[in-house]
């Protein structure tokens, strides 16, 4: 018997767990795999574009956010609370993560834009500079120099100048994946002729741009730009993602410190319950069935992307787990003709309360389980990718949840 059983191990999952663990209770983590955050960015999104004008300063904008989209989840948590969660976040993510006070970041990606995002590595902080030497590496080919000086100069009116080094991950390797990269880099002997590759190919610029290679450890970026003397700056690529894993790594490290449980590896595939309460849930593991009783849960196992949310050739969208009904589902419009427009389906989800309690979108005051809570991508309501808000609402929502539970709302 534990206190509380978590449902996701990605960032939602983590947070509701170290918050419930720091405070005393007992927690247990399951989760299939590893969560969403190896193939993260590394950053932390809160809001960043509204009405795809991109968001100067989130917090500040997120009461009228809220205004206009009732339905979305941060309508269930106040400002306030959102920001606390956000603070709260930070703190235990010291020296990884590195806050704007409330404005929000503007870091370079790989097709030469700048995104606006809330929390950043260090290694991604943008200095303001005259000119930055972007260097590309030939054994890695999703990130091109040139293409990125050209477009930031045109989005971001930057001077820039792109240069190619030649030097394998690993010895007669052709097409090196990122990880492989930050593999090797946290090897001191390569990263020193890392150093003297980018030193013999580029001039005077004042920063260098890189791929964001630099480690899986959190100190390979120090050790760059003491060696450059020069701000290095890692630049956003599509996963894997060596900053998602550090992030993930120090984060589940956080956790097991506080004595949370991690079973990862085995599928949840069913519950026990009362009439308003769940009492356990089913994990397969080692080809049996194992039963986990608790006093509260907390699911946390992402959406489409995940499979915790499913659609079928006929529109049906079911939750897999719970069974839970859905808020938008029964729209005919689930996928439309434009394809850069927001997609309805995207908004289905999972209702909640105000204590983050799972609820009927018919009967929205009365949870379906008085100890069920759902947090993160579950959630009805927001279109994550074109507001750049999922980070921020797996960890509002899970932060709700196990506050619920220390304050043992049960109304």
């Amino acid at each position: 018997m534990t206190d509380t059983i978590v449902i996701g191990a990605g960032l939602a999952g983590l947070t509701a767990s170290i918050r419930l663990a720091e405070s005393g209770q007992s927690v247990t983590l399951l989760s299939f795999g590893e969560g969403g955050l190896p193939l993260s960015q590394g950053t932390i999104d809160v809001l960043g574009y509204v009405e795809n004008q991109p968001v100067r300063a989130p917090f500040a904008e997120m009461s009228g956010f809220i205004k206009g989209h009732p339905d979305h989840p941060y309508s269930r948590i106040a400002p306030t609370a959102i920001a606390a969660a956000i603070s709260w976040f930070t703190d235990e993510t010291v020296g990884l993560l590195q806050p704007r006070d409330e404005s929000n970041h503007l870091v370079p990606t790989s097709l030469g834009a700048m995104r606006p995002t809330h929390l950043v590595p260090p290694s991604m902080v943008f200095p303001v500079v005259p000119r930055y030497a972007v260097v590309g590496i030939q054994q890695i080919k999703d990130f091109s120099p040139g293409l990125i000086a050209e477009n930031l100069a045109q989005t971001a009116k930057i001077e820039t100048c792109p240069y190619w080094i030649d030097l394998p991950a690993r010895p007669g390797e052709v097409d090196s994946s990122p990880v492989h990269y930050a593999q090797a880099l946290d090897n001191p002997d390569f990263l020193s002729r890392f150093v003297d590759k980018i030193s013999a190919t580029m001039k005077d610029e004042e920063a260098v741009l890189l791929p964001a290679i630099l480690g899986l450890t959190e100190n390979v970026h120090s050790q760059l730009v003491e060696a450059l003397q020069r701000p290095v700056v890692e630049v956003i690529m599509a996963p894997p993602s060596s900053p998602g894993m550090r992030l993930n790594n120090q984060l589940t490290r956080r956790a097991k410190e506080l004595g949370v449980r991690v079973v990862l590896g085995s599928k949840v595939t069913g519950f026990t319950a009362t009439k308003d309460h769940v009492t356990s849930v089913t994990l397969h593991q080692a080809g049996c069935d194992q039963t986990y009783s608790s006093d509260n849960v907390i699911y946390a196992g992402g959406g489409f992307e995940s499979g915790a949310l499913v659609v079928d050739s006929y529109g049906n969208v079911r939750e897999t787990l719970f069974d839970l009904p859905l808020a938008g589902a029964d729209r005919l419009d689930l996928i439309t003709g434009e394809y850069w427009e927001p997609q309805p389906l995207f908004e289905v989800g999972v209702q909640v309360d105000a204590s983050m309690r799972a609820v009927d979108p018919g009967k929205p005051k009365k949870p379906i389980y008085r100890n069920l809570y759902a947090v993160g991508g579950l959630l009805t309501g927001a279109q994550r990718w074109i507001e750049k808000s999922g980070d921020g609402i797996a960890i509002a929502s899970a932060y709700q949840a196990a506050e619920s539970i220390l304050g043992g709302d049960r109304s």
